[in-house]
């Protein structure tokens, strides 16, 4: 929706090449359509008219007034040390009381020739006061020659709008842009379908564009964006309507699993039952798998419940069915423990061509960028062969080198830390395209999955597994209250002396390598407040040893440790050798280890709300109840606390999800997804849009069903093609 047909007139013949120049490379803006869509962020008004005998203190007021006196003075300064400085002040009243304004230095001499006694003018600005009388800096102001009250109405409460400005280029300027271009917009070509308009009773683009750049009312402005945010959603569910589309006209292998064949007797094996949630996804991903097109699904889930259960047993399905499954994990350290767990929980059927496998097992490989050139060549040769029907790898499976003898099924653990372009390279691994199921433990809102993953069916399972235990959280003030934090770590060598393990997680490694250009970034007014970077693990795993965890054992772990000495940690901490973990985020997702019971989190406020949330998930994981302390010295009034504090009073991933939304522009999570391309979304706000949202994606289903092709509709057409410049249509095409 950046460019409509006849807007595409470059805006260096419009403008001139000076201001086409700041607008390309500060705004993004090239073309008299991109001008058009660059919207105001919020009006001014000059204030409603206002008596001089009350005027409110430090609000914007508009006064209409006549010119009392004008005096110019002159003055010393530090600027203007020979007494050459200038400050005008000018009397007004308007009958009912008297009020001062002041112009300082080259800013006196306009109003000096303008504002002489007798003058009636209408004066808008900011209320202060100096020397205990009120005045008026700096005021905008207008002179009324023809003294009609028309006039004094609509300049008081016109609307004015603020534009998205740089330092190059301010409000008011772009405004002045706008209003050169604005006869362009009765050209626009209107993307919405005329019976969708009609049946929603929304404005046409001309008269929406006209109301969002010169509203006379607020209501224009309601009217505008109303219909502007339904162009928004409406475009994109059309695009990944479209896409999905496509998707379904794909062909694919069905995959069924045998009746008495793997998966049964894995089933059998199962020390539980499934909890209801798990058998009712399990049952939309089989129907999927059956399907002669590719399965295209999201499976989200709280942490920890029993999503790898739910991947496992598709898998299972699929080498029953003949196929192979491969598995990519975002961290060396989580492919490894997903090998083990699968290896665990599969037992000899996991031994498929060893001496007391099973006669239905399969072969599990690990594929990960550290192995030993033999155990890498036995794994590759294990996957051409078909010996394997089931790999887990980091993006070490995405390698030319790597060949499947019949890929069916991908799954992809934590999709956002996999770029679109890797998940694309192992789904063009198969003879026909294999099934695709992307797992997050970050619950993602329902709007965001609908606007971000919209081309996947989605998937929730929001039970808990039976057996698992809740999880307390609370904020220790450390700098508030340092006696708090001495009693976090009196309580985790309580969890330890009870036979528990504890999890200690800081934001940094504490290296020489930690990354110079972080620290040399600009800090926020709250690192100021710190003074000091962020807590690294290695100083305070040495401090813990040294101070109040003196006795229990203590170690490290971080992403630039070698994989081997990795894996040797978690083994450790897993067979509970080790009493407390002090890590990096590495831990966040993923690791499973029941025994360990409470986690205590410092300079919790440098993590996001739903990295504290996965890091939690972390404990709790057995029987025995988690605990997660999140150490902050931020001051208690601070965004950065109250963001702890919604962490600490819910366990509900999705609350905290839209909590975190709230906080960040949907932006970032839309730009995440689109491959870093701009966002298209300038008015529809995820979270707030809901309804528009979800009525968008109904309508967009509708119209891509009766017209895949969207011949009846040239304008959305053009849309389309503006929306999804050559990044986002990779974007989607990969899905």
């Amino acid at each position: 929706m950046d460019l409509v047909p006849a807007l595409e007139e470059p805006l260096k013949k419009v403008l001139g090449p000076p201001t086409a120049k700041v607008m390309a490379e500060h705004l993004g803006l090239h073309t008299v359509g991109d001008l058009l869509h660059h919207y105001p962020r919020r009006y001014e008004e000059r204030g409603q008219l206002t008596h001089l005998a009350d005027l409110p203190m430090d609000e914007h007021v508009t006064v209409v007034a006549m010119v009392a006196d004008a005096r110019l003075h002159s003055f010393a300064s530090a600027k203007a040390p020979r007494g050459k400085g200038q400050r005008l002040e000018v009397t007004i009243t308007d009958g009912s009381g008297r009020l001062q304004l002041v112009f300082f230095g080259s800013g006196v001499h306009k109003p000096h020739k303008e504002l002489l006694p007798g003058t009636r003018a209408m004066f808008s600005g900011k209320v202060s006061v100096f020397n205990r009388r009120l005045q008026l800096a700096h005021p905008a102001y207008e002179l009324l020659r023809g003294d009609t009250e028309e006039t004094v109405e609509t300049w008081a409460g016109a609307l004015i709008p603020i534009y998205p400005a740089t330092a190059k280029l301010e409000s008011w300027k772009i405004g002045k842009a706008i209003q050169t271009v604005l006869p362009s917009v009765q050209e626009a070509v209107d993307p919405l379908p005329d019976t969708l308009r009609a049946g929603r009773g929304l404005v046409s683009l001309p008269e929406a564009l006209l109301k969002i750049h010169r509203p006379h009312t607020k209501a224009d402005i309601d009217d505008a964006r109303g219909r502007l945010k339904w162009d928004e959603a409406f475009v994109l569910q059309v695009a990944l309507a479209r896409r999905r589309h496509a998707d379904a006209q794909l062909p694919a292998v069905p995959r069924r699993p045998s009746p008495d064949g793997l998966l049964s007797s894995f089933d059998d094996r199962l020390p539980f039952t499934l909890t209801e949630g798990q058998q009712k996804v399990s049952r939309e991903i089989f129907d999927d798998l059956a399907a002669s097109h590719p399965m295209h699904r999201l499976l989200q889930g709280e942490v920890g419940s029993g999503k790898t259960m739910v991947a496992l047993r598709a898998m299972l399905a699929v080498v029953d069915a003949g196929g192979q499954a491969a598995m990519l994990a975002p961290t060396e350290v989580l492919a490894q423990q997903h090998h083990r767990s699968v290896v665990e929980m599969m037992g000899e059927l996991a031994e498929g061509g060893m001496l007391g496998g099973s006669e239905q097992a399969t072969k599990v490989v690990l594929l990960t960028g550290s192995m030993g050139v033999a155990a890498r060549r036995q794994a590759l040769l294990d996957l051409v062969t078909g010996e394997a029907g089931i790999v887990i790898g980091t993006h070490a499976l995405i390698e030319d080198k790597v060949q499947f003898h019949d890929l069916g099924l991908v799954v992809v653990d934590e999709q956002h830390r996999f770029g679109v372009e890797q998940r694309d390279a192992l789904r063009g691994k198969g003879k026909q395209p294999p099934h695709l199921l992307v797992m997050t433990a970050t619950p993602i809102p329902r709007t965001v999955a609908m606007t971000v993953f919209g081309d996947l069916e989605t998937s929730v399972l929001d039970q808990l597994p039976a057996g698992r235990s809740p999880i307390a959280s609370h904020v220790v003030p450390a700098a508030d209250k340092p006696h708090f934090l001495a009693r976090a770590w009196e309580r985790v060598r309580e969890e330890v002396q009870n036979g528990h393990q504890a999890y200690v997680v800081c934001p940094r490694i504490g290296d020489e390598e930690d990354d110079p250009k972080k620290a040399a970034r600009k800090k926020s007014p709250e690192d100021e407040a710190e003074k000091r970077p962020p807590l690294a693990v290695l100083d305070v795993a040495d401090q813990l040893a040294k101070g109040p965890l003196r006795g229990l054992s203590v170690e490290v772990l971080h992403g630039r440790m070698p994989p081997d000495d990795k894996d040797a940690v978690m083994r450790r901490f897993a067979a509970g050798d080790t009493d407390v973990l002090v890590a990096t985020t590495v831990i966040e997702v993923g690791v499973n280890v029941p025994n360990a019971t409470a986690m205590v989190i410092m300079d919790a406020d440098r993590f996001g709300v739903s990295q504290l949330h996965q890091l939690r998930g972390r404990v709790g994981r057995g029987s025995a109840p988690g605990l997660c302390l999140l150490v902050s010295e931020m001051p208690e009034a601070s965004p950065a606390r109250q963001r702890l504090n919604s962490v600490a009073a819910t366990l509900d991933g999705f609350e905290l999800s839209r909590i975190d939304l709230e906080q960040r522009r949907e932006g970032d999570v839309l730009g995440q997804a689109q491959s870093g391309a701009r966002t298209s979304l300038r008015v529809l706000a995820v979270i707030e849009d809901e309804e528009v949202i979800a009525q968008a994606r109904e309508e967009a289903v509708t119209v891509v069903t009766q017209d895949p092709e969207l011949t009846a509709y040239p304008g959305l057409r053009t849309a389309l093609d503006a929306l999804l410049d050559d990044e986002r249509e990779q974007y989607l095409e990969k899905g």
